[in-house]
């Protein structure tokens, strides 16, 4: 081993990014390996430093490179759904489809594994045959009737047969590209509850689809609509089934489900985000709908989602402030946080009925309504700017507000100038968050505060500024315009 090869392996067993990047300049060797053999990038990915597992791959290193078991070492990103990982691997010509010694491959496990990121990084890449043309049908549909066996069956329930632990599991819910999936321990072995999502994916690969009704059920499962299972039918539903998708998701506003009524209000809501509203020919009726499930929904969560919807299209309902003024008083805060967006409307001001409703919930017993009324009154040059302003310094103050971080936000960019708001941006500075602190320091830089250096240096006491971030950046524009530059001369 070279003394730079060992340098390297020093510096990815210790996570050490730059010094990584340092090490891979020309003459380097990506393939590095330890005293034991085991390639660096084995090594990076086993511990899971993406961003060092990148590096090495574009730097040249074999992205078949196996492990001290012969395991190729995109079964290990696969099995810790590092799907990133996995597709750097695929893009650097790892292949997804290799038969493995047990008779699987690095896609069958991922299957089975229930991480909906990492099959689609296996599926899909730029530098692979489209999935429907490299994979058998044999092969196709193993990958079918794995994903149904594990959906059918409940992600604890096969574990609990393969392993034949009887202990409780560990279950954990986590993020997978914006959404959230279960993570399930058991008798050492972990996979994600994403099957209805896998298969949901295979199917519409392999052009075997679901019935609309399937595909409702699948999301209905669960009570969340980021599950990652409702959202990938979600999706299904609204870019590829046409009008019978429409029929069968509207028709469900009269679901005597609660869950269901949802998921019918989601679709609506979620439509507009990725239709052309001039040429979606139902953009009106859709409207409607929501106008009228929000006149008769009964269900707390259902209507905040309805009112939320409502929102979310590029055409204002002519009665969207009435809905809004009807629902201020509502007794569940879930709907209460929905309203302000519904008594204001881009390019028209506040009526004097939706201001006074807005007066009102500035002073709502809940953080987020109030926060959410404040912005909106804040949004209306004609309104007065004392009292939202007031509100919005209140939460900041508020440790233990859970919109203390988007009010700081909102605050440190506004163009409150009191001294109480400069009193409130410094009181950051003495907490325990380094973003907080970050919030506060970008705050008094806008305001050309002479603290400012020293509040930066304040924020670095936490942990290193992380750039690019218009926040750290405000301490060079700070000094641009207070510090006197030395190629200026003297006048």
């Amino acid at each position: 081993m070279t003394d730079r090869d060992a340098r390297l392996v020093t510096a990815v067993r210790a996570g050490n990014l730059r010094e990584v990047h340092a090490l891979l300049g020309p003459g380097s060797n990506p393939d590095a390996t330890d005293e034991d053999g085991l390639p660096v990038l084995c090594t990076a990915v086993a511990a899971r430093e993406e961003e060092i597992a990148e590096a090495l791959l574009r730097a040249g290193a074999d992205p078949g490179a196996v492990d001290a078991d012969g395991e190729p070492v995109l079964c290990t990103a696969v099995a810790a759904f590092a799907y990133r990982t996995v597709t750097a691997l695929v893009w650097a010509g790892a292949d997804p489809d290799q038969v493995l010694p047990d008779g699987t491959t690095p896609l069958l496990r991922a299957v089975e594994g229930g991480s909906p990121a990492t099959v689609d990084a296996l599926l899909w890449s730029e530098y692979l045959r489209a999935p429907e043309l490299r994979l058998t049908q044999p092969v196709r549909e193993r990958l079918l009737a794995a994903a149904r066996h594990w959906y059918g069956t409940g992600a604890e329930a096969e574990l609990r047969r393969r392993t034949g632990a009887t202990g409780p599991a560990r279950t954990a819910t986590v993020e997978e590209q914006w959404c959230e999936v279960e993570q399930v321990e058991l008798g050492g072995l972990t996979v994600r509850a994403g099957h209805g999502a896998v298969l949901t994916t295979l199917e519409s690969t392999f052009g075997v689809l679901a019935p609309p009704a399937e595909l409702v059920a699948r999301a209905v499962r669960h009570s969340d609509p980021a599950h990652v299972d409702w959202a990938t039918a979600r999706s299904l539903l609204r870019n590829s089934l046409g009008e019978e998708a429409r029929d069968a998701v509207t028709a469900l506003r009269h679901h005597p489900s609660p869950r269901h009524r949802r998921f019918a209000t989601d679709w609506l809501g979620h439509r507009p985000l990725f239709a052309d509203a001039d040429a979606y020919a139902h953009d009106e009726e859709d409207r409607d709908l929501l106008a009228a499930s929000a006149e008769t929904e009964t269900d707390a969560v259902v209507l905040a989602e309805v009112l939320w919807a409502l929102t979310e299209h590029t055409r204002e309902h002519p009665r969207l402030e009435a809905i809004g003024l009807r629902y201020a008083d509502h007794p569940d805060r879930r709907v209460r946080r929905r309203v302000p967006d519904c008594l204001w409307w881009s390019g028209r001001p506040l009526t004097a009925e939706a201001a006074r409703a807005l007066r009102s919930l500035a002073h709502d017993a809940d953080d987020e309504v109030r926060l959410e009324a404040a912005l909106t009154l804040l949004g209306d040059e004609r309104e007065d700017r004392d009292g939202p302003r007031a509100v919005l310094r209140d939460l900041v103050r508020d440790p233990h507000s859970p919109v203390r971080g988007g009010a700081a936000e909102f605050l440190a960019e506004s163009d409150d100038r009191t001294a109480d708001a400069t009193e409130v941006l410094l009181t950051l500075l003495d907490t325990d968050d380094r973003i907080l602190r970050l919030v506060g320091a970008y705050g008094l830089a806008r305001r050309d505060h002479p603290y400012t250096p020293q509040a930066y240096v304040r924020v670095e006491e936490l942990g290193p500024i992380h750039r690019p971030d218009h926040r750290a950046n405000a301490l060079a524009d700070w000094r641009g315009r207070n510090e006197p530059s030395p190629d200026r001369g003297n006048g």
